[in-house]
């Protein structure tokens, strides 16, 4: 079945069955590999993208679900790696094995969209869903507060 998708600004379109989770059509179908495969039951979050805006695990969403919606994986947060999220990240050399990061940033990009200067609180309670095996969690929560702060500062000249 030809289902039509919005990935990274670039429209696609897919002969995969709807049920087909999201995930497995970006790596395998789309060559997007950026979005990780971690547990495959959407609790871990290394698959994070975001749809509409929103943070979503692509390993649960069926791309029938998301057809005609805007999809932002990690190749398309920022095509020169200078999105505000990823400075601070690199920063503050939040990764260590790096496998949970690329869903880590969707997710910590969708919490600055819809709350620009996050608590500690507001922080744990949106990132709380990605699980990150080395323990980097001082360090993610320090580089969303930098990431909000050079968004404020952009937003502000």
């Amino acid at each position: 079945m030809a289902i039509k998708l919005k990935i990274n600004n670039v429209a696609s379109t897919v002969d995969v069955p709807p049920e087909t989770p999201l995930l497995w059509v970006l790596r395998d179908t789309l060559h997007l590999t950026g979005t990780k495969f971690g547990c495959g039951l959407g609790i871990c979050g290394a698959c994070t993208v975001l749809v509409g805006g929103e943070a979503r695990r692509s390993c649960a969403t069926s791309v029938g679900s998301v057809a005609g919606q805007s999809i932002t994986t990690i190749e398309g947060l920022s095509p020169d790696g200078l999105h505000p999220v990823q400075l601070a990240w690199e920063a503050l050399d939040v990764p260590q094995c790096g496998y949970c990061q690329s869903g880590q940033i969707m997710s910590a990009t969708a919490l600055l969209q819809h709350t620009p200067h996050p608590t500690d609180e507001d922080i744990d309670a949106a990132m709380s869903g990605n699980l990150c095996r080395c323990g980097t969690y001082p360090r993610i929560r320090q580089a969303i507060h930098e990431a909000a702060n050079a968004g404020a500062a952009a937003r502000s000249k």
